[in-house]
């Protein structure tokens, strides 16, 4: 099996703030950093520590250095998907994500984009069977997909035809497989979804999985200059 990781199901948010990116954003240049800036300047910071309160890292992430040794790749975003997923043959995939990725109902739906590569994947038969596992902190958060699985799957039966929804398995919280299990890693940092803050532990942990790039990823440290850096 191959294993998902994105880093906005570490890197999230509290209840009830709502300008936090798992409301809905786009995936522009603008999400990356620019919407950061503006998230911090509104709670009075010229730094990242402004956003701590409202957008914590939750603990878990810790896990995946049990993968240590395991061939890892890391990306800037899951439009990147297909070309680590075409690094194998078809197999089951586990996504650990705040999101299904299984399919969105903006934008062109047939472009493989960070909001359904999954759900194209499976059609496509580039993966055999899927499932999202949502993290833990998404049992207090009503907006969170992870919140209500009956709910977010019953938003499913619109997007994905009946052949496909039978290959999909929604869970929460994140089931870890035996690392003898996984024949490779995705990391991927979502900068759009992600709390800049964050980006020191997202890049000491690709570095702890030696993880080669499919993409550059982004350091977004103070005083705000944008830097891609690889991993």
């Amino acid at each position: 099996m191959l294993l998902s990781v994105d880093w906005d199901a570490f890197s999230g948010t509290r209840e009830l703030v709502f300008d936090a990116p798992i409301w809905g954003t786009r995936d522009r240049e603008y999400d990356r950093l620019q919407a950061w800036r503006d998230r911090a300047a509104r709670r009075g910071g010229q730094g990242w520590d402004a956003l701590a309160d409202d957008f914590p890292l939750y603990p878990g992430w810790q896990e995946l250095k049990q993968y240590a040794g395991v061939p890892t790749w890391a990306a800037l975003s899951h439009a990147q998907a297909w070309e680590w997923l075409d690094f194998f043959p078809v197999q089951d995939v586990l996504n650990v994500d705040s999101h299904h990725d299984l399919g969105s109902l903006s934008g062109d739906p047939t472009r493989v984009r960070p909001g359904n590569w999954a759900g194209l994947a499976l059609k496509a038969g580039k993966i055999s069977r899927y499932a999202c596992h949502y993290p833990g902190w998404h049992a207090h958060l009503p907006v969170a997909e992870g919140f209500d699985l009956h709910r977010t799957r019953e938003e499913l039966l619109t997007l994905l035809s009946d052949d496909v929804l039978a290959r999909v398995t929604l869970h929460r919280p994140v089931q870890w497989p035996a690392p003898e299990r996984v024949r490779g890693i995705l990391l991927v940092q979502s900068p759009a979804w992600t709390n800049p803050a964050h980006d020191p532990e997202f890049h000491r942990l690709a570095r702890a999985l030696s993880a080669c790039p499919v993409t550059p990823t982004m350091k977004r440290s103070p005083p705000f200059i944008e830097r891609s850096v690889s991993v």
